[in-house]
């Protein structure tokens, strides 16, 4: 007789334990969700706009550390 299909799934979840995995759950946002686009394009804007002042700010120290090494 074949095996049900939760007695392959704990056959199977035992040698993952066994093998010294564990069993995790995850949560991932909902890409199907009304809005998710825009909210990602607005990230994205975010990053953009920070990036130029994050380059401004370590053209500086890098300067800042050039003139104290010279």
């Amino acid at each position: 007789m074949a095996a049900t299909v939760s007695e392959r799934v704990r056959t199977r979840r035992d040698n993952l334990r066994a093998a010294g995995l564990r069993p995790i759950q995850i949560w991932v946002p909902d890409t199907r969700r009304p809005g998710f686009a825009e909210e990602c394009a607005r990230q994205s804007e975010v990053i953009r706009q920070n990036a130029a002042v994050e380059k401004e700010d370590t053209d500086f120290m890098e300067k800042l550390i050039e003139d104290e090494w010279e």
